[in-house]
């Protein structure tokens, strides 16, 4: 008789590697890494099931550090070669991470296409607003102003806000959080892994080396409860060291505003209630930026078909009508190119 032995549970130093971590002392991607493999180790993840796809840039080494699959692709096709992974097995966790620069400049197309076709990946974008590895220029996500070794004088750009394109293309998962937030990170990881489709998590992220101190405003301890509001899915959107403070929508506009309960005959009836499936919520709080607090958590979630059982769908289709393709007859059937000066009896 076969003996069913369960699978022993796996701990989050079952998924580091031998291979020394080399980023910078003091980097948020230390802390990341570490908030990752916890994550896999809660959500009962398989080191031979798993697969880590990155591009190019600091987070691009992250492959290394995971015992599980990986590639370690070309810079900002991550997607690209994660979308190829999930349809050649749909049963595999495909993550994909990437830094701000890798993935809305040279990857912006292929990050795009992932989400807009909802094929079942996890995107994970270490935001920085920097391109670090490469010695500090400015990215697509810099302030204007921003001094670098490419924009000696300040940046005139003005920067793409990372959840705001993502909702803007069609995403269905959008998430966002900070690399101080430790206990946050893997609560968003999970909620991503959990999803149907695909998902997408910025994650805040210091360059201590070349932008340090970019989200301090509202990540510093001192700050962080009056200039971070945590969003959850049916719990009102109230913030603040006493927890009075809220966002509504100001009267005769379609902006989000702060109040105060229990002042001005402000009531907590009068506060949004975070709705995970409203995507006008969603791009109203992607937006705020400070003096507004920002957003964190999972700002939009609406499952819905996925890419890759699409596409299953229409093979398990073809098989079924049974028929025998022939390439080498399909590659010579009709004309696949006319030159119109010929056949119209006209040199060229």
């Amino acid at each position: 008789m076969n003996v069913v032995t369960p699978l022993e549970k796996l701990q989050p130093k079952d998924f580091a590697t031998d291979q020394e971590v080399r980023w910078c002392p003091g980097c948020g991607d230390y802390a990341i890494l570490k908030s990752v493999q916890r994550t896999m180790a809660d959500i009962g993840a398989r080191p031979d099931k798993t697969v880590f796809i990155s591009g190019i840039g600091c987070a691009a080494r992250f492959p290394y550090y995971m015992a599980t699959y990986g590639f370690h692709t070309i810079h900002g096709r991550a997607p690209a070669v994660a979308t190829g992974v999930k349809l050649a097995n749909p049963n595999l966790d495909v993550w994909v991470v990437s830094g701000d620069g890798d993935s809305l400049s040279i990857g912006g197309n292929h990050l795009l296409h992932a989400l807009r076709r909802n094929i079942g990946i996890n995107i994970l974008m270490f935001n920085n607003e920097i391109y670090g590895l490469t010695k500090g220029q400015y990215s697509p996500t810099s302030r204007m102003g921003t001094r670098s070794p490419s924009t000696p004088m300040g940046s005139v750009e003005a920067p793409i806000s990372a959840a705001r394109f993502a909702l803007g293309v069609g995403a269905r998962f959008v998430a966002r959080t900070a690399d101080t937030q430790l206990k946050h990170v893997p609560v968003m990881l999970a909620r991503a892994h959990a999803h149907q489709g695909c998902s997408f998590v910025e994650i805040l992220q210091n360059c201590i080396v070349y932008n340090d101190g970019a989200f301090e405003g509202f990540t510093g301890r001192d700050v962080a409860a009056d200039a971070q509001v945590h969003v959850e899915h049916g719990s009102h959107l109230l913030f603040g060291k006493d927890g009075n403070k809220g966002l509504r929508v100001k009267p005769g506009t379609f902006d989000l505003e702060v109040v105060i309960v229990g002042e001005g005959g402000i009531t907590e009836a009068d506060i949004l209630v975070h709705d995970e499936g409203s995507s006008g919520l969603a791009a109203m709080l992607a937006a705020l930026e400070p003096p507004m607090p920002v957003a964190l958590g999972v700002l939009y979630c609406a499952p819905g078909a996925t890419y890759e059982s699409g596409i299953a769908a229409q093979g398990e289709a073809a098989r079924k009508k049974g028929d025998k393709p022939d390439l080498n007859a399909m590659l010579r059937q009709g004309h696949t190119w006319t030159n119109g000066a010929i056949d119209n009896g006209i040199s060229s």
